[in-house]
């Protein structure tokens, strides 16, 4: 499985600890950036890099992290066929991949140290979907919006 891993400056040190930690796994890791520590940059970026190269790769799965997450949820869930769930504790991340089949996990840099995250990341790339129907129905339903990027 392909992972995208993009952050802010928010998130930059936790996202190079991570792309690390996954790479040393034996993970295929593709880092989105940022590349350098830039106070100030926009969470924007590295998530809509993340976010098109999860739809347009399928099977692949993202992380993205910011300082609460909630910026690169957002911006990661504008786009169609992508599922991101902002995950603070391992149960999240089981739920959110088990139930909703959620591709990218978003993490707060400010409320997710390293061993945080290192468990969180582990459980959500360890954990499958569990296909009902009645999952499947309501994913299907999330693609319908009216305007799209």
């Amino acid at each position: 499985m392909e992972i995208y891993v993009g952050a802010d400056y928010h998130g930059f040190e936790l996202k190079n600890q991570l792309v690390d930690f996954l790479r040393a796994r034996g993970d295929d890791v593709t880092d989105e950036g940022a590349f350098e520590y830039r106070e100030g940059d926009d969470f924007n970026d590295p998530a809509i890099k993340v976010a098109k190269n999860v739809r347009e790769n399928r099977g692949s799965v993202g992380i993205l992290i910011c300082d609460s997450a909630h910026g690169v949820t957002i911006q990661a869930n504008r786009f169609k066929m992508i599922r991101a769930a902002h995950c603070g504790s391992e149960e999240d991340a089981v739920l959110a991949r088990e139930h909703d089949d959620a591709n990218v996990l978003c993490l707060s840099a400010r409320f997710t140290d390293f061993e945080k995250a290192k468990n969180i990341v582990t459980k959500f790339l360890g954990t499958d979907f569990t296909n009902l129907e009645r999952r499947v129905r309501r994913i299907n339903r999330l693609d319908e919006r009216e305007d799209y990027d």
